[in-house]
């Protein structure tokens, strides 16, 4: 993650280790060596992801990059625009973040969940599948994220 930027540009490195000390670890060394089973759980998925966006945005402004009039993001992406907005500290956010992504983990513990992602299908055949697969049982409204892509979270069979 990021190696051939932190190569050219040291504000990357710089930027994991801001993380790193607010969260107590070497994230930079996690992102770089793994394991890999360690990055995927999702409390440290997010700072990482969250770094990576910060650390982006600010090889951005080195460059020259000018200032949006507005900025956005979805899910965790809506913390990388509040820290690159200057809304929230980014040494705050990390934690926010670690801390969502433990409440997330909680929620549903590792190995019972899953996601698809669903492309190019109209919504009635969509509607159809779930309820035909949901055999009685309930099944959560899938979430579009672009006009022809739904996502599909729910729990694994066992």
């Amino acid at each position: 993650m990021l190696a051939e930027m932190a190569a050219n540009y040291p504000i990357v490195e710089e930027t994991f280790a801001e993380a790193s000390a607010a969260l107590g670890y070497d994230l930079w060394a996690l992102t770089q060596q793994g394991p890999a089973e360690e990055l995927n759980k999702t409390w440290q998925t997010q700072p990482a992801l969250l770094t990576a966006s910060v650390a982006l945005w600010r090889v951005w402004q080195q460059q020259g990059g000018k200032m949006p009039a507005l900025m956005a993001g979805h899910s965790l992406g809506e913390y990388s625009a509040l820290v690159c907005a200057g809304v929230i500290n980014f040494a705050d956010a990390v934690r926010l973040v670690e801390m969502r992504g433990k409440f997330m983990q909680e929620a549903v513990p590792e190995g019972t969940g899953g996601m698809s992602a669903i492309i190019g299908l109209d919504d009635a055949s969509i509607a159809k599948a779930c309820e035909e697969s949901a055999e009685g049982r309930l099944y959560r409204r899938l979430t579009l994220t672009r006009r022809d892509r739904w996502l599909s979270p729910g729990i694994k069979r066992r």
